[in-house]
């Protein structure tokens, strides 16, 4: 089943050509990771995979749904992670867990078990804005598999993790669709069997890779 099926995303700020043209499919369970340098369109198409930002031009559809026309029924069917952390930062690391728990309708008992998932568990009483920018990062990915989603979209989701980011980010991407940009191109080769390199908005094409496993 295809998970992404994209025809023509286009996306202009102004006169500012971010995405152009873009075609896409991704089947149920692919890991795919899509490189570029800065301003190469990578954060541009994966806001628009996230619904949240519609294109200018171009259609996209998830799990068979127009994802613009029927975007509510897709809320509980993505998890994205962006730039931005965004956190509550007087909350702590549970409470925020725990709200989000209260927006997706799901129980707050899944906070305790993803705070261990993401290796948090020590902190988890501790305010998010005391946390370090890894730990936040930590926390905004467990903030996005809360409710188990279908589709991880992850904008750069290694950003300050360290070397814990391969054996974070492979157990939470286990069992899932994702779609991920990052910098590092080793980092994606070893997660993710198929790659699509962004420049200026278009795609240079993709490549299919052997996972390399640990």
């Amino acid at each position: 089943m295809s998970v992404i099926v994209a025809d023509g995303l286009t996306h202009r700020f102004g006169s500012e050509v971010a995405l152009e043209g873009l075609d896409l499919v991704l089947d149920s369970g692919e890991h795919m990771a899509v490189l570029g340098e800065n301003g190469a369109g990578k954060t541009t198409l994966l806001r628009v995979l996230a619904t949240a930002l519609r294109p200018t031009a171009g259609r996209l559809r998830i799990a068979g749904l127009d994802a613009f026309q029927e975007r509510r029924r897709l809320r509980h069917y993505l998890g994205y992670v962006a730039h931005a952390p965004g956190l509550y930062p007087a909350l702590s690391a549970a409470e925020n867990l725990e709200f989000f728990c209260d927006l997706q309708g799901v129980s707050r008992s899944r906070a305790a078990d993803v705070l261990e998932t993401v290796g948090l568990k020590a902190v988890a009483h501790r305010r998010a804005d005391q946390l370090s920018r890894g730990t936040q990062q930590r926390l905004a990915i467990g903030r996005a598999i809360l409710h188990e989603p279908r589709l991880l979209i992850l904008d750069e989701p290694d950003a300050s993790l360290g070397a814990g980011a391969f054996d974070l980010l492979s157990g939470v991407m286990h069992g899932t669709t994702v779609v991920l940009a990052t910098h590092d191109q080793a980092l994606a080769n070893r997660l993710c069997p198929r790659t699509i390199v962004l420049r200026h908005g278009r795609s240079l094409g993709t490549a299919t890779h052997l996972r390399v496993v640990q």
